[in-house]
C-alpha cells in the first residue's frame, strides 16, 4: 500500500488545507486492497455470461435431439395425398398410420335419414295427437300433444298444456336430447316439420308413425286432417373397398379404416370407360422432408455450440484471452461432445434382466453379417535380408465358408485377383491358399492355426522391393458364428456373454449397460453399413432363483398377535439360499443366515449349518428365537411365523432375502434388433478437425426412402445412440443440476459469494476509516485556521509586557 503525506502550506498562513481531497486520497490508497477481488469478480461475471450463452445453445441442441428421440416426434409424423381429392381428401395420419400405397374405390357416400310430416296452411294451427319415433339404436319414443299426465307413460314426451304448434313439436323434440333434430319450415305452400337423424348411415335409420291431426287440414281425401310423415332420406352408410375389400363407414369422415389415416369422402367415384369406377390411389408417407430439416437444424445447432466453444480457446479482437480460456470446462464438454459423435450405435440389444438377483445364463447365441466378417489384410515390406510377407484376419474356424476375392501383386508385376467359390477356388481357407500357390503369382501362401482361430499367411518369394507384396482383400467370413453359454470358462452371466463375445471373431462388440436397476447385453456391428446389419439367433435362457417374499396375514390388536407368511417354494424339499431378518416389537433384531458360521460369526445372527438349507432348516432355526413361532403352512411350501406377544410389544417386522434355488424362474432372453446404421456417417453426417459436422441431405433422403426403420431405430431405440447423445446433452449443459456447466456455474457462485463478501466487508472499515479521518482533519484544519489569531494575541501580549513593539 502507498502512503499519503500532508501538504499544510504555510503552517501560520491561515489557510489551512482541503479536507475533502486529502480524506478521498487517503481512501482511494486503501480501496486498493480491493481491485484484486473486484477484478476476479469480473472476470467470473465475464466466465458466467459465456457459460449461460452456452447452456442457451446445449438447450438448443437438446431440443433438436428430443424431437428426434420423442416416439411422437418428428420420425413418427406422417403425410399423405389422394390423386383425386374431388371424391377423397385426406385431412389427417397420426403416428399410428403405416407408410404405403392403398387403392380405395368409393361405391356411393354415407346418407343421413329425414323427413318431414305433411304441410299445414297455417303454422300456428292447434293440432292434437301422437308421434311414434324408433331411433336407429332401437329406442322408440312417443310425442304426445298436451300436458304430462300425474304418471306420465315411459318414453313419452309430452308438449305441454296448451302447446300444440309445429314449433311446440319442434321444442319438445330439441329439448328431449333423442338424437335428432326437428326443425319446422316454411314456404309458399304451408309449413312442415322436418326430421333429420343426428347420425349418418343406416345406425342413425329414423322410422316415423304420425297419428297428430290438423282440424284445419281436413279434406275430403283426409277427413280427419291426418299429418302424414314423409321419407326424405333413407339412412345408409358408405361403401367402398380399400386395396380391394368392401368396407363400410356409418361417416363420410372415415377413421382408421386405413389404420391411423382419417380421409373424407367427398363423392362416389367417377364411372370410366368399360363403366368400371375411378381408382383413388392413397399415398401414406414418412415425413422425410420434415426429418431431414430436423437433422439439420441439428446439424447448425451443433455446430453453433462447437463453434461458441472453441471461440473460447482463443483471444479476443483486443488480444484479451476469452472468459474460459485455459478452463477445464471446455476440455470435458469437447471431450463429451467429440466422444459422444464417434460412438457406435448398438444394432441390437437382449431383453434387460434385472441387475439385484443372481441371473443366470444358459443355451446360445447365433451372429451373422449380412456382407459376412471382413478378412483385412495386415503386411510388412520385405527387406533385401527378409521376403515381404503378411496375413488376413484371423477367423474361428478353419472350415468356415469364405467368399468376395483378393488381388495380389508382386513388385511391379501385374496385379491378379482370385474369386472365392469358383470352379479352381474352393470357399475355405484350405482352398483359397491352394488357389493363389496354384496362380503363379510369385506368393506362398498357407493356413495357420492356435487354439482359437485360424487364418491365411502370404509371404513373398522374392526378398527387398522386387518382392513387396500389395494385397487387397475384400474376402468375407460368411458362416453364422454360434457362442456357447456357459463358455469354455464356466462363465454364465452378462458380464461373461460379452466377454466371450468380444474374445471371439464374430464381427460385433459387446456391452453390458446398467441403468435403474436393469442390465442390457448391447451388440455393435464392427462394419458400417448395410454390409454391417447383425442377424442375431438367440436360444438363450435367464435362470432366476425365486424370492421367498414376506408378507403380513393378520394385523395384531390389543388381544391378538401379527401373524405372517414367508413363501412359498415350487417344492420343500428345495436348496435355499440367503438371510432373513427378524424383529419382535422394539427389540433387537436378529438374522438367520443359510449355511456354515464363518470363523468370527456375526453378532445377533445364527447360522442354519452346512447343508441346512431346505424351508425345514429355516423353520428349526425361526424356532430358536425367543418371541416368535415357526409353523409350516397347508402344503409345506411356506412357513407361517406368529408372534409370541399380543398387541405392539409382539409386533413383527421381517425382511427377507432367501431364494429358492432348487426351482429357479427360467425365462428366453430374446434379442431385439435395432437399426443397421452404425454411426452418424451413415445419415450423411461428418465429422470436420475442428469439430464441426457437414451434412449432406442427399445421403440421408436416400437412406429414409430405403431404411427408414433404421433410422428411426438410430435415435429411438433403447441404448441408441440418439438416447444416449440426448442423455449427455441433458446431463452436460445448465438444465441438471450435475452437468458440466451447472458444475461451472455453482463453483463460480460460490467464489463470486466470498469476494462480495470481502468486499462489503472492506467497505464497511474504509467508511469507518473515512468518518474517521475526516473528524480529525477537520478538527486539525480548524486549529491551523486560527492558528494566526493566537500568534498575533501572542505578540500583543509579549509587546505589553517589554514595550517591544516589533512594528515600529
Amino acid at each position: 500500500m502507498g502512503t499519503v503525506g500532508l501538504s499544510f502550506g504555510s503552517p501560520t498562513s491561515g489557510a489551512g488545507f482541503n479536507v475533502s481531497s486529502t480524506v478521498a486520497e487517503i481512501v482511494g490508497n486503501l480501496q486498493n486492497v480491493e481491485t484484486p477481488w473486484k477484478n476476479q469478480l469480473t472476470s467470473l461475471e465475464s466466465q458466467d455470461s459465456v457459460i449461460s450463452s452456452l447452456g442457451t445453445l446445449f438447450s438448443n441442441l437438446s431440443n433438436d435431439m428430443s424431437s428426434l428421440t420423442d416416439f411422437q416426434g418428428v420420425l413418427a409424423q406422417k403425410e399423405g395425398s389422394s390423386s383425386d381429392t374431388g371424391v377423397l381428401e385426406l385431412t389427417a395420419a397420426s403416428s399410428s398410420a403405416t407408410a404405403g400405397t392403398h387403392t380405395v374405390v368409393v361405391n356411393n357416400l354415407a346418407q343421413t335419414s329425414s323427413g318431414y310430416l305433411d304441410s299445414v296452411a297455417d303454422a300456428s294451427d292447434a293440432l292434437s295427437g301422437s308421434m311414434t319415433i324408433e331411433l336407429g339404436n332401437g329406442t322408440t319414443e312417443n310425442i304426445v300433444i298436451g300436458a304430462a299426465p300425474a304418471t306420465p307413460a315411459a318414453n313419452t314426451i309430452y308438449t305441454g298444456s296448451g302447446k300444440n304448434t309445429l314449433a311446440n313439436i319442434a321444442s319438445a323434440l330439441n329439448s328431449a336430447n333423442l338424437g335428432l333434430t326437428a326443425n319446422v319450415l316454411a314456404d309458399s305452400s304451408g309449413s312442415r316439420l322436418s326430421i333429420v337423424s343426428g347420425a349418418s348411415g343406416k345406425s342413425g335409420q329414423l322410422s316415423v308413425t304420425s297419428a297428430l291431426t290438423d282440424s284445419n287440414n281436413v279434406t275430403t281425401a283426409n277427413p280427419v286432417g291426418t299429418l302424414n310423415y314423409n321419407v326424405g332420406v333413407d339412412g345408409k352408410d358408405a361403401s367402398l373397398t380399400i386395396d380391394g375389400v368392401p368396407l363400410t363407414s356409418a361417416s363420410n369422415t372415415a377413421s382408421n379404416l386405413i389404420p391411423g389415416v382419417t380421409f373424407q369422402l367427398l363423392a362416389p367415384s367417377t364411372l370410366q370407360s368399360g363403366n368400371t369406377q375411378e381408382s383413388i390411389q392413397v399415398v401414406i408417407a414418412n415425413d422425410n422432408a420434415g426429418v431431414e430439416s430436423t437433422v439439420n437444424q441439428f446439424v447448425n445447432d451443433y455446430n453453433s455450440l462447437i463453434g461458441a466453444i472453441n471461440t473460447q480457446e482463443g483471444h479476443d479482437s483486443s488480444g484479451n484471452p476469452e472468459p474460459l480460456f485455459g478452463s477445464p470446462t471446455l476440455s470435458l464438454l469437447q471431450q463429451q461432445l467429440l466422444g459422444s459423435l464417434n460412438r457406435k450405435n448398438p444394432g441390437g440389444s437382449f431383453d434387460s434382466l434385472s441387475s439385484t438377483t443372481n441371473a443366470t445364463l444358459s443355451g446360445s447365441i447365433t451372429l451373422s453379417l449380412a456382407g459376412g466378417i471382413p478378412l483385412y489384410y495386415s503386411g510388412a515390406a520385405g527387406t533385401a535380408a527378409q521376403a515381404s510377407f503378411g496375413s488376413l484376419a484371423p477367423i474361428n474356424n478353419a472350415a468356415d465358408t469364405l467368399s468376395g476375392s483378393i488381388t495380389i501383386a508382386v513388385g511391379g508385376a501385374a496385379a491378379q485377383t482370385i474369386n472365392i467359390g469358383d470352379s479352381s477356388t474352393p470357399d475355405t481357407l484350405a482352398g483359397l491358399a491352394q488357389a493363389i500357390n496354384l496362380a503363379g503369382i510369385g506368393v506362398s501362401a498357407q493356413v495357420e492355426s492356435n487354439a482359437t482361430s485360424s487364418w491365411l499367411s502370404l509371404t513373398s518369394n522374392t526378398s527387398g522391393k522386387a518382392g513387396t507384396l500389395t494385397v487387397n482383400s475384400s474376402v468375407a467370413d460368411t458362416t453364422p458364428q454360434t457362442i456357447q453359454v456357459p463358455s469354455s470358462a464356466g462363465i454364465n452371466s452378462l458380464a461373461g456373454l460379452a466377454d466371450a463375445i468380444n474374445s471371439s471373431l464374430c464381427g460385433a462388440t459387446a456391452a453390458v449397460i446398467t441403468a435403474n436397476g436393469n442390465s442390457t447385453l448391447t451388440l455393435t456391428s464392427e462394419v458400417e453399413g448395410s454390409n454391417g446389419a447383425l442377424t442375431v439367433t438367440s436360444a438363450l435362457d435367464s435362470s432366476t432363483p425365486a424370492p421367498l417374499d414376506y408378507s403380513e396375514t393378520a394385523s395384531y390388536t390389543d388381544s391378538t398377535p401379527d401373524i405372517g407368511a414367508l413363501g412359498d417354494v415350487a417344492a420343500s424339499g428345495d436348496t435355499l439360499s440367503g438371510s432373513l431378518t427378524i424383529q419382535v416389537g422394539s427389540g433387537t433384531a436378529e438374522t438367520i443366515v443359510i449355511g456354515a458360521a464363518p470363523s468370527q460369526p456375526a453378532a445377533n445372527t445364527i447360522y442354519t449349518g452346512s447343508g441346512a438349507d431346505t424351508l425345514s432348516d429355516v423353520m428349526d432355526a425361526i424356532n430358536s428365537l425367543s418371541g416368535v413361532f415357526a409353523t409350516p403352512n397347508q402344503d409345506s411350501t411356506g412357513i407361517t411365523l406368529t408372534s409370541a406377544a399380543d398387541g405392539a410389544a409382539g409386533a413383527l417386522t421381517v425382511t427377507s432375502h432367501i431364494v429358492d434355488t432348487g426351482s429357479p424362474n427360467i425365462t428366453e432372453l430374446n434379442y431385439n434388433a435395432s437399426s443397421d446404421i452404425g454411426s452418424l456417417t451413415t445419415l450423411g453426417i461428418s465429422v470436420n478437425n475442428d469439430g464441426s459436422l457437414t451434412f449432406d441431405a442427399g445421403a440421408l433422403d436416400s437412406l429414409l426412402n430405403t431404411d427408414y426403420a433404421s433410422v428411426n431405430g438410430f435415435f429411438q431405440n433403447a441404448n441408441s445412440w440418439g438416447q444416449t447423445f440426448n442423455n449427455i446433452l441433458t446431463g452436460a449443459g445448465t438444465g441438471s443440476s450435475t452437468g458440466i456447466l451447472s458444475l461451472a456455474k455453482t463453483s463460480n457462485s460460490r467464489i463470486e459469494s466470498t469476494l462480495n463478501a470481502n468486499i462489503s466487508r472492506e467497505q464497511g472499515l474504509i467508511a469507518a476509516e473515512q468518518s474517521s479521518l475526516t473528524l480529525e482533519l477537520n478538527q486539525a484544519n480548524e486549529m491551523m485556521q486560527q492558528l494566526p489569531t493566537e500568534l498575533e494575541g501572542m505578540n500583543q501580549l509579549y509587546s505589553a509586557i517589554t514595550g517591544y513593539n516589533q512594528n515600529r
